[in-house]
């Protein structure tokens, strides 16, 4: 959100998640929206980034894209629960006028240096949860239960200042 912001300050941007917390979350770091996925935005999108693990959001998003616009799936896989929904998908509703699906998978070294560089000159400042080694099944458990905000950090080692400076 930061780094949209950053990058394109005159573009509205909206954030689709389940979360009352995350929607909270993204208005606190600038979104001009915020619903549930499958909510309808205040208008046609140009761009959406799909990150969730099924296949509902997705077909969702693509009836919020304006003609020509674009839906990236940036997701490792995605789960098979849902995965019948892919039958109902409806060429007028979900494709035409040009709407183009894409993913994203393989980040490389330049990948993240590009993006660090930027994320620097942008000032930003993630949100960490920072949580010791013995505290990692802590860490997951609220990953799983969908209890995020920003990012889960493990510290490793017994240095306390390490520890220190890592939640700041």
């Amino acid at each position: 959100m930061q780094l949209a912001r950053y990058l394109y300050p005159e573009s509205p941007t909206y954030v689709f998640a389940r979360s009352s917390d995350e929607r909270k979350f993204a208005i606190e770091l600038g979104a001009a929206w915020t619903g549930n996925t499958c909510d309808k935005p205040p208008q046609l999108l140009h761009a959406i980034i799909d990150t969730t693990p099924a296949w509902r959001p997705v077909l969702a998003a693509l009836k919020c894209l304006r003609p020509g616009g674009r839906l990236v799936i940036n997701a490792i896989r995605k789960e098979d629960g849902d995965k019948s929904l892919l039958a109902e998908i409806d060429y007028t509703d979900h494709l035409w006028q040009e709407k183009e699906l894409k993913t994203v998978a393989n980040i490389t070294s330049h990948d993240i240096k590009a993006f660090l560089e930027i994320a620097a000159a942008a000032g930003i400042r993630p949100e960490v949860q920072v949580y010791r080694i013995d505290e990692a099944n802590k860490a997951l458990y609220e990953l799983h239960a969908g209890h995020v905000r920003g990012a889960k950090v493990l510290a490793v080692g017994d240095n306390p200042e390490a520890f220190e400076r890592a939640s700041k």
